[in-house]
């Protein structure tokens, strides 16, 4: 797989959420805090997104947003409407209004709690996608097509929208790298034809005993001046996100499948069942057998 698809399959778990949802102003809906990702695209109408200690933003048809670690926002028709619901079990005062309709496409998503790779971790707390006509087409098709799923009634609908939702949070994902033009961080270390060498060969095989020179080789840079550079784009030297990878590898591998501790330790680099369970309880805090049995904690984000 290539690099994003490998971050997305580490970090994905359970079965997504959607949902669509119609107010007529003045309307409030208030979005508690929730522990994994969200996200809203305005079908219709407009309205704004505000939260604590940050700038609102406006959204009219076509916006995307996307949060990665659903942080509490609130949805209004206007900045001084007040909150007259709020989202997830047990919505509260529903008041629709007799004004300009609004519609919203919502939903989330489950992640794994262990560890964040690194392409999460540094988007921020909102990602705002606006809509500009010719941009990003395969996000605003998996939009038509998870709409038309939930507006109307279709044979296999629960078959077809899981993963239009996958779909989407691809989409996203990829929409955000292609408008990011920082000079470090996951989206410049990919954009980076000798890094993105180097991360790819991690990625394919992360059992394989790399070093800081072989990697460098892989880039076509010699030992200092790879370090450098995939250090001050990825932000952490190449062997430390090595053992990152290889500790969000076994973990998905632990989660989804049932293969022995030592399928698992080899397929993460390790010699030994002893050693990999050194290094993995060294990142996670728990034992990789318990881990499994006990089953990992999965961030959940609940969408109405």
């Amino acid at each position: 797989m290539d690099l994003l698809s490998d971050v997305l399959a580490t970090a994905r778990t359970g079965r997504p959420a959607s949902g669509m949802f119609v107010r007529h102003a003045p309307w409030g809906r208030a979005y508690p805090r929730i522990a994994g990702a969200g996200f809203h695209v305005v079908l219709q109408g407009s309205c704004w997104l505000t939260r604590p200690d940050a700038d609102p933003i406006a959204l009219g048809a076509g916006d995307a947003v996307f949060m990665p670690r659903g942080v509490a926002h609130d949805l209004l028709d206007q900045l001084d409407s007040r909150i007259t619901e709020t989202a997830g079990p047990g919505d509260i005062r529903f008041v629709d209004g007799p004004g300009a309709p609004a519609t919203l496409l919502c939903g989330s998503y489950q992640l794994a709690a262990d560890r964040t790779h690194p392409l999460l971790a540094e988007l921020p707390e909102v990602v705002h996608i606006p809509a500009r006509l010719g941009t990003h087409p395969s996000l605003r098709a998996a939009v038509d097509l998870l709409a038309d799923e939930l507006t109307d009634t279709h044979p296999g609908a629960d078959a077809a929208i899981p993963p239009l939702l996958d779909l989407l949070l691809l989409y996203l994902l990829r929409a955000r790298l292609a408008e990011t033009r920082e000079s470090s961080g996951w989206a410049a270390a990919v954009a980076d034809a000798d890094i993105s060498r180097s991360l790819r060969a991690i990625h394919d095989d992360p059992a394989h005993g790399w070093t800081v020179e072989s990697l460098g080789a892989r880039a076509g840079l010699s030992r200092a001046a790879f370090a450098r550079r995939f250090t001050g784009l990825v932000g952490e030297p190449p062997l430390t996100y090595l053992t990152r990878w290889r500790m969000l590898t076994a973990a998905r591998l632990l989660r989804d499948t049932d293969q022995p501790l030592a399928t698992v330790a080899r397929h993460s680099g390790y010699g030994s069942e002893y050693a990999f369970g050194k290094a993995f309880k060294r990142e996670f805090g728990t034992a990789p057998g318990r881990y499994r049995t006990t089953g990992a904690e999965v961030l959940v984000a609940g969408a109405r």
